[in-house]
């Protein structure tokens, strides 16, 4: 499986690189053609530049103006095989031309160069491989919380789809390619986000990506239940198995129906908000301060239901008197208006 899978990408990159490669030649043919016509004719009949150049422009598209001044026998035998060898140059820049123009290849070229310059200048985002409902889901959350991101998708219908509901930056390509990634911007990437169905194709691609970034934090779909161990073997730095919290979530509908009521208005967009806040990024005046001083609830309405202390252990429900230090982060709930109210007061 391995080998065909080297073998396929092998093939997509061998494809997307001739099909690039393709306008550029051609335009580089026809440059040729042009500059061995002028050099002929300056040589052959001694024509000056303007005139050789003119002389091969009437040649190579055979309009059928006047020459500049007749011609020698070596210059109608010059331009008798120049005319001939032009005629499958000029058919094949034609079919090139044509192609790119109205196939709309064009402007995916340009597309793709732009999308390139602007994913290069990008750091710390997040690369999303696939956009099947896990994916979209994903997106979903980066782009309502302003996270840069973008996806990796090799169906060119999902990648239409993109385009016209939701505007995300998108690259196709086979995301277990090396080249793949690294157009991506997996250099300068915080995340990869890696949701695609098959598991197996999930380990190759986290076995790639953390070859590439051995500092990259990797979230990995798992769909059988012996996959994650592989995954996490791979390098995987969390995986989730969206069939198995789905029907958790659909069980614990039934046995503690108001707890999922709750943690519904949480994550579902409802009226509530969890929001993860690093101490760092407070104001000067609220650091090292305890939760008491801080006095947030009074505030802006917020409540802090937990913090993650400097030893990375997190304390639910913490005591007003604990000290915050600026490797702390704050876990806290509250309306929308009510979060916006704490960053307006507490945050630069």
């Amino acid at each position: 499986m391995a080998l065909n899978k080297t073998k396929s990408t092998f093939a997509t990159i061998f494809l997307r690189r001739w099909e690039l490669k393709r306008f550029s030649f051609a335009m580089f043919l026809m440059f040729m053609t042009l500059l061995f016509g002028v050099i002929g004719f300056m040589i052959i009949e001694g024509f000056t530049f303007t005139e050789a150049f003119y002389m091969t422009v009437l040649t190579v598209s055979t309009v059928g103006f006047n020459e500049v001044r007749p011609l020698s026998d070596i210059g109608r035998l010059f331009t008798s095989i120049y005319i001939i060898f032009n005629l499958g140059v000029v058919a094949y820049v034609v079919s090139v031309i044509s192609y790119y123009l109205f196939d709309g290849e064009l402007k995916k070229l340009y597309k793709k160069h732009r999308l390139t310059k602007v994913v290069r200048k990008m750091s710390e985002h997040v690369i999303v491989v696939g956009f099947g409902r896990n994916g979209h889901k994903a997106c979903e959350e980066l782009a309502s919380q302003g996270v840069e991101f973008v996806i990796i998708e090799n169906n060119e219908e999902i990648l239409e789809y993109i385009e016209q509901h939701f505007g995300y930056r998108t690259i196709q390509g086979d995301a277990t390619s090396d080249e793949t990634l690294h157009e991506a911007g997996i250099s300068t990437a915080k995340a990869i986000i890696t949701t695609i169905p098959s598991d197996a194709e999930n380990v190759f691609l986290t076995l790639t990506a953390r070859e590439l970034r051995p500092d990259l934090k990797i979230i990995a779909r798992a769909s059988q239940q012996g996959s994650e161990k592989k995954l996490v073997r791979a390098g995987a730095t969390h995986v989730i198995m969206p069939d198995a919290v789905g029907g958790l979530h659909m069980a614990q509908h039934i046995t503690k129906p108001v707890v999922i009521e709750y943690l519904d208005m949480l994550s579902g967009g409802g009226a509530l908000t969890l929001e993860e806040i690093h101490v760092q990024n407070l104001k000067d005046s609220y650091r090292d301060k305890t939760i008491e001083q801080l006095d947030i609830r009074r505030l802006t309405g917020v409540s802090i239901i937990g913090f993650k202390d400097e030893n990375d252990n997190f304390q639910f429900n913490p005591h007003p008197k604990a000290t915050l230090n600026k490797k702390s982060v704050l876990i806290i709930v509250g309306h929308v208006g009510q979060i916006k109210s704490f960053k307006e007061e507490y945050l630069f």
